[in-house]
């Protein structure tokens, strides 16, 4: 299964959520799970050493003729279950890259969880597009709501994370977009903390948990 999380404006909670959902289905499987890190943030953000070496977007670079296989050999373990595909040293790719990789990670064992990186990157936008699941996080933003209504990319479902003193809800964000709300994550500084500290590979808070359960 390829799970792909996207946002179209910076600082949504990409990154946290994407690495939270591979987490949380890390630890409710026994098949593999894989978090592909398009957008360069996940190992501080999940408190593990910057690995070395080539990673997704060196894969992508390369071309066609890299193996299936050279996925796993990227990869670094976090926790049982659960490794990591770090970004690399390479360029963001092309729609076709990230198409292929796409493909890759389909075709794989057990699930990919996919941090698209930065909004509108070609890549990036492939993989949510082809994904088997493709999560948009958006805050309760006017701006950010206005950008995904005019989004060629449609989500499968939605990941709010909620802001206190705002006026758009669930509600409208089902309804201006179409599609539903999988998960409320609500504001919590123990989020913040808990990345800044670099412990969330240990230690899922638990607003995050409750919140993406169901996702997971």
């Amino acid at each position: 299964m390829l799970i792909a999380c996207w946002s179209v404006k910076g600082g949504s909670g990409t990154t946290v959520v994407a690495a939270s959902l591979a987490l949380l289905l890390a630890r409710s499987t026994e098949s593999p799970v894989r978090l592909v890190d398009l957008g360069g943030d996940a190992p501080p953000a999940l408190g593990v050493p910057e690995p070395d070496g080539p990673g997704v977007l060196d894969y992508m670079a390369a071309g066609p003729g890299v193996p299936l296989d050279a996925l796993d050999r990227l990869s670094t373990e976090v926790t049982t279950h659960l490794s990591l595909l770090h970004a690399g040293q390479a360029a963001g790719g092309s729609a076709a890259d990230g198409e292929r990789l796409a493909a890759a990670l389909s075709s794989g064992e057990g699930t990919s969880v996919v941090d698209c990186g930065p909004p509108g990157g070609p890549a990036g936008e492939a993989v949510a597009a082809m994904a088997s699941l493709s999560l948009l996080v958006i805050r309760p933003c006017y701006l950010a709501l206005r950008r995904a209504a005019r989004a060629s990319l449609r989500p499968s479902g939605v990941v709010l994370v909620e802001e206190p003193g705002r006026s758009i809800g669930e509600r409208e964000v089902a309804d201006v977009l179409g599609v539903p709300v999988r998960a409320r994550v609500p504001f919590d500084p123990a989020v913040a903390r808990v990345v800044d500290a670099g412990l969330l590979a240990s230690r899922v808070p638990r607003c995050i948990e409750r919140a993406l359960r169901i996702a997971a």
